[in-house]
């Protein structure tokens, strides 16, 4: 359970902090009315025309479908990026936007969403680590040498059957199917370029805090354990700079001894450090 205390913990430490890690999992988006796709219950509750079908998450999430039932993979990513491009972020979003852009050694995203909501809550993507991917760009399902590309427009679908309408987006290089640039299950296709070039300013920005012994704050939002790809890097930030972790997770908020753990949802509580932090001003 979070107390007063570790609420008054989290917003000293950041009031004093010269550099601020945002980490953030599926947990982040559920304010924002995303769907929770934890466990099968969650994900067919969102998805009943899956559960008709008998598909859990991780097998719809598989790239074999754009080669066996391209319709079928379109439809459950064209839906993704329908609902991702239609909802707007919750004010978790504008409070770490706003903390990140008063630290004096900057701030960094690293987060495993792939759903482009900091970009649209006005983070810029220099400064970010989308280690899954984004639905917000593509890749040749044939490897055909095209780069990655942008989305330009969206795919209709019957959510009755979870079946995406023709025409499919396709490679602009060799006119063949397009498949989301994301890291799916079993995927030894996915185009990681966009992410190791975000990756070496990520290696950039934490050589820089360590030469400044900068005060750091890591923040993590709904990263469970699940995936926890996430949890981890935050775990490790914190331990190798030094810094102060603040774990908001509802579920699962264990943190190592001398940091914080709210089990709270990520608005909640970046909405209490916030209104101390004005206290403290």
């Amino acid at each position: 359970m979070h107390t007063s205390n570790e609420i008054d913990r989290a917003a000293q430490a950041l009031s004093q902090a010269d550099a601020l890690l945002i980490a953030a999992g599926a947990g982040m988006g559920v304010d924002s009315g995303m769907p929770d796709f934890r466990g099968g219950a969650g994900f067919w509750q969102a998805y009943p025309a899956a559960q008709r079908l008998g598909l859990a998450f991780e097998d719809l999430a598989n790239p074999r479908w754009f080669r066996a039932d391209p319709t079928l993979a379109w439809g459950f990513y064209g839906h993704r990026l329908n609902l991702y491009r239609e909802t707007t972020p919750h004010a978790g979003y504008d409070l770490l936007r706003a903390w990140s852009e008063r630290m004096r050694r900057g701030a960094f995203v690293y987060t495993s969403n792939v759903d482009g909501q900091f970009q649209k809550a006005g983070f810029s993507g220099v400064q970010m680590v989308e280690c899954h991917g984004s639905i917000h760009h593509m890749q040749c399902v044939d490897e055909c040498g095209q780069g990655l590309w942008s989305v330009d427009a969206g795919v209709t679908v019957d959510a009755e059957t979870l079946r995406a309408a023709p025409p499919l987006p396709v490679c602009p290089g060799c006119g063949g199917l397009a498949r989301p640039n994301i890291l799916m299950f079993g995927d030894y296709g996915w185009d990681d370029s966009r992410v190791n070039e975000q990756s070496g300013r990520y290696t950039e920005w934490q050589a820089e805090i360590r030469a400044q012994r900068a005060r750091v704050v890591v923040i993590e939002c709904g990263a469970g354990k699940a995936i926890p790809t996430v949890r981890m890097q935050a775990q490790k930030m914190a331990r190798e700079l030094g810094g102060l972790l603040v774990r908001i997770n509802v579920r699962e908020p264990e943190v190592p001894a001398e940091h914080i753990g709210l089990a709270i949802g990520a608005k909640a509580a970046l909405t209490a450090i916030e209104e101390r932090m004005a206290a403290l001003r």
